[in-house]
């Protein structure tokens, strides 16, 4: 049984499906990953960040991109916040974010 993907809101699916092609076409695919092995995805495409919140490592030729998500109950995988890295580490104010989102999803 696959997983469902699904959005924190309308805003955040919008923002990344304005990504430049290289970055979307490869979340796209990452996207169909999680959607068929879940929880097993792994590095190089997947990682922990700590506290139920993982990251999706989308690359295209002029960087990488990052997209947190989290895992609920149901086969469901909720995509909580979305961003083109500038900087080698993750911000903190960006991951944050995520786990803000992922308490009031799990609520």
């Amino acid at each position: 049984m696959r997983f469902e993907v699904e959005y924190y809101d309308q805003q955040l699916k919008d923002e990344i499906k304005a990504w430049p092609t290289e970055f979307y076409a490869d979340f796209l695919r990452l996207l169909s990953l999680i959607e068929e092995f879940g929880p097993m995805l792994r590095l190089p495409h997947s990682r922990s960040m700590g506290n139920g919140i993982f990251e999706l490592r989308p690359r295209g030729r002029s960087g990488i991109g990052r997209a947190f998500y989290c895992f609920l109950v149901g086969r469901r995988v909720i995509i909580l916040h979305a961003f083109i890295k500038k900087t080698q580490k993750t911000p903190e104010k960006d991951l944050k974010v995520a786990r803000r989102r992922a308490n009031e999803v799990k609520k």
